[in-house]
C-alpha cells in the first residue's frame, strides 16, 4: 500500500500561540499536497530553556493549546496528525515531553512519553539536563494505522537502539523520530544514527526537526529526514527554517528488506564472559 507521509520542520519560539499557527499553516500545506499522516517536531508547542519560562506557559493535556488544534486539523482535513511532541504539565507538578497522534476523526489513537532524556555536557560549552525538568517515560509505543504499523521515540532515543529493535520485532514499519538534535551533535550524528535505526530493523524513519536559533538561544540542526528501510534517504530539509518534506512509501519495502537482510530473525541470544588474564614478569600466563 503505497501512501504520502510529510515531516513538518519548524523553528518554535517561546509562544505556543504564534507555534500553533504555524503548525496549522504547514500541516494544512502538506495536506494538500496528499499527505495522509504528517509528523510535527519535538517540542512543537515552544522551544524555551527557561524553567520558570517553560512553567509560565505549560497547560495539562486537556487544556493544552497543540493538542486541540492537531485534533481539530485531523479531524478538519482527514488525515493523521502527529505532534512529535510538546510539553504537558502532569498532575503532581513535574512535565512530560509527550507525542500525540490524532486519527482522521480527530480521535486521540495514542500518546507517547519520551524515554530517554538528554543529560549531557558538550565540548561547546553547551549542557543539558532534561531529567531536571522531565519526568521519563517508561513504556514503548506502537500503534497500527491503516497503511502501516508505526513505533515512537523522540530525540535522543534515537541513541538507544534496543528500543527500535524491540519495535521491529514487534512488526513495526515505521519508527517516528521527531527532535530538536542541537547543531553541534547533529552535524555529527544526525544522518548516521537515523539510516542506522533505518537499516538495523528494516523499517522507514521520519523525523521531523526543529531547525535554527530559536527565541532561548539554542540552535537546533534541523535536516528533517524520511528514510526508507534499505537506508536510503528519501526527502531531507535544509538545515535553517520552516519545511515540508514529503514521501510516498510502501510497507512491502518493508518485507523486502527483511527478506534481504533477515538480521532480525537471524539473531541469537549470548552469554557475555570477561576473563582477566594474570601477568607474570609483564606475559601472559
Amino acid at each position: 500500500m503505497t501512501v504520502t507521509i510529510a515531516a513538518i520542520q519548524m523553528c518554535s519560539g517561546t509562544d505556543p500561540v504564534r507555534n500553533v499557527e504555524t503548525m496549522q499553516r504547514l500541516v494544512r500545506e502538506a495536506a494538500a499536497k496528499g499527505a495522509v499522516y504528517v509528523q510535527t517536531p519535538e517540542m512543537t508547542g515552544a522551544i524555551q530553556k527557561d524553567r520558570q519560562g517553560l512553567r509560565a506557559i505549560l497547560r495539562p493535556e486537556a487544556d493544552d493549546l497543540v493538542v486541540a488544534a492537531a485534533a481539530d486539523l485531523a479531524r478538519d482535513l482527514g488525515i493523521h496528525v502527529h505532534v512529535g511532541s510538546t510539553a504537558i504539565a502532569l498532575a503532581d507538578g513535574k512535565v512530560a515531553n509527550r507525542g500525540f497522534l490524532f486519527g482522521p476523526d480527530g480521535a486521540r489513537i495514542c500518546s507517547y512519553d519520551k524515554i530517554h532524556m538528554f543529560d549531557v555536557d558538550l565540548d561547546n560549552g553547551e549542557s543539558w539536563r532534561e531529567s531536571a525538568v522531565y519526568t521519563p517515560g517508561s513504556i514503548a509505543r506502537m500503534a497500527d494505522l491503516p497503511f502501516a504499523r508505526l513505533g515512537f521515540a523522540i530525540c535522543y532515543d534515537v541513541r538507544f537502539p534496543e528500543l527500535f529493535k524491540a519495535q521491529a520485532q514487534a512488526g513495526a514499519e515505521i519508527i517516528s523520530v521527531p527532535a530538536a538534535f542541537t547543531r553541534q551533535t547533529g552535524e555529527a550524528h544526525w544522518e548516521t544514527l537515523l539510516r542506522a535505526r533505518a537499516i538495523e530493523n528494516g523499517v522507514y524513519i521520519i523525523a521531523a526537526a526543529q531547525a535554527g536559533v530559536h527565541e532561548d538561544g539554542r540552535e537546533t540542526f534541523g535536516h528533517s529526514m524520511i528514510i526508507d528501510p534499505w537506508g536510503r534517504v528519501l526527502a531531507e530539509a535544509g538545515g535553517t527554517g520552516e519545511a515540508i518534506v514529503l514521501a510516498d512509501i510502501d510497507t512491502g519495502a518493508v518485507k523486502a528488506a527483511h527478506d534481504r537482510i533477515p538480521n532480525l530473525r537471524n539473531g541469537r541470544t549470548f552469554t557475555l564472559e570477561s576473563t582477566s588474564a594474570a601477568s607474570k614478569g609483564g606475559v601472559a600466563a
